[in-house]
């Protein structure tokens, strides 16, 4: 049979529907515009990236998602905590030291993502699963038409502009050569979901646990509401996949090798097989160009250390989604200072800190004999995702504030 081929008008095209996607097109819906989501997956789809930051809350609150999200029943979230073999360094949202949310949810994504996609379809958003952008041509004023395939049927989608959410797909970077190296070393992560014998503390199960291995090696566990948790070994390739055997046989050795997980996971059931992600960082060499604008992962990736995957997506999202608005209502837009230098001021602070955590700096000031509350404080900021908030020593001057409290607590 030969391809279907039909033509589609949009005021903008949605690449992705995972949560930068899902903000950005709500946010344009409300602001009156004709917005058309294309989405490679079927949801629900697995992804990583299930502890979120208070920061985000923001970003679903401006798209309308916080009532949503509320009545999922998503384990509630309200710190951090950091513990190696001896210590125990926890971080309370509610004593953090910008103005702002104090909590968030710890998700998995597969049914999150799919209940922010089925709100904006509620909404009278189209939303087609399954489709694939195979090639886009932008004109001179910015408008563009977009290849779009789905089974045996052809869209070619015309669009005044488009915002590109296509996550680790990076659809518009692929197509437009604008993909990047990533300045930071190659690391991996591995991971999977586990049926613990016996549930953890309430207070526990509020926080994210982050454990400190050695210098190469560190780990999650994200409890969920239905009992079961993340758990996840990251670092050097070398040295996550240092054992043999089945991928089940290896996260095992790992359990029983790392006193935090042994004690919690010993005996417990793997939901799914363990899963492994190499390479994972990635960049651009622009996040906006005539007629298109970057965000979530399709614009880069950090790092998991600190959760910032879903803050930079929906914080990016909800910006672009702005300020497209004012493009298309006839405003002038400084692209450049508004939405690049802002996104990536904050992608920098979170830089700086996985720098830190991974030179072992961090770790020097999370277990130091004597912390001072306010610098307590104004860190817990950052790891709630105020990476903007630049009356915070650890924003504006993140570099050198690290870097000197990290030498005077070692002194």
């Amino acid at each position: 049979m030969n391809d279907l081929e039909t033509e589609e008008k949009v005021d903008v095209l949605v690449i992705g529907a995972g949560p930068s996607g899902t903000v950005a097109a709500a946010i344009l819906h409300k602001n009156g515009f004709n917005v058309k989501i294309v989405e490679k997956q079927k949801f629900p789809r697995f992804v990583i990236g299930e502890s979120l930051l208070p920061r985000s809350m923001y970003n679903f609150d401006k798209a309308g998602f916080i009532d949503t999200i509320e009545k999922a029943g998503f384990q509630k979230k309200y710190g951090a905590k950091f513990a190696d073999k001896y210590e125990v360094c926890d971080f309370d949202f509610s004593s953090q030291f910008s103005d702002g949310w104090t909590w968030t949810w710890q998700v998995k994504r597969d049914r999150f993502d799919h209940i922010l996609a089925e709100e904006v379809i509620k909404r009278g958003i189209a939303l087609d699963y399954e489709s694939e952008v195979t090639a886009v041509r932008f004109n001179e004023d910015g408008s563009s038409v977009t290849q779009v395939k789905k089974e045996n049927h052809t869209s070619n989608i015309h669009a005044r502009y488009i915002v590109d959410s296509s996550g680790y797909g990076r659809v518009l970077p692929r197509l437009l050569d604008l993909n990047e190296p990533s300045k930071l070393p190659e690391r991996s992560s591995f991971f999977c979901h586990v049926k613990p014998k016996e549930v953890t503390s309430d207070k526990e199960r509020m926080r994210i646990i982050i454990i400190v291995y050695t210098c190469d090696i560190w780990g999650w566990v994200i409890p969920f509401a239905d009992g079961t948790s993340s758990i996840g070994i990251v670092g050097s390739p070398d040295g996550v996949h240092r054992y043999k055997g089945t991928k089940e046989e290896q996260m095992r050795k790992w359990i029983a090798e790392i006193p935090a997980l042994q004690e919690r996971f010993t005996d417990c059931e793997m939901v799914f097989e363990p899963r492994t992600i190499t390479g994972y960082s990635s960049e651009v060499k622009k996040l906006y160009g005539n007629g298109y604008v970057l965000t979530g992962n399709a614009l880069g990736f950090v790092d998991p250390i600190f959760s910032s995957g879903v803050t930079l997506a929906t914080e990016s999202g909800a910006l672009a989604a702005e300020l497209v608005t004012d493009q298309l209502d006839g405003k002038a837009v400084d692209w450049e200072k508004d939405y690049s230098e802002y996104i990536i001021s904050g992608v920098d602070v979170f830089k700086t800190f996985v720098n830190a955590w991974y030179s072992g700096d961090l770790q020097k000031i999370f277990f130091s004999e004597s912390p001072n509350e306010k610098i307590k404080q104004q860190i817990c900021s950052v790891l709630a995702g105020y990476v903007w908030d630049n009356k915070n020593p650890f924003v504006k001057k993140h570099d050198r504030a690290l870097s000197n409290l990290a030498k005077i607590v070692s002194s």
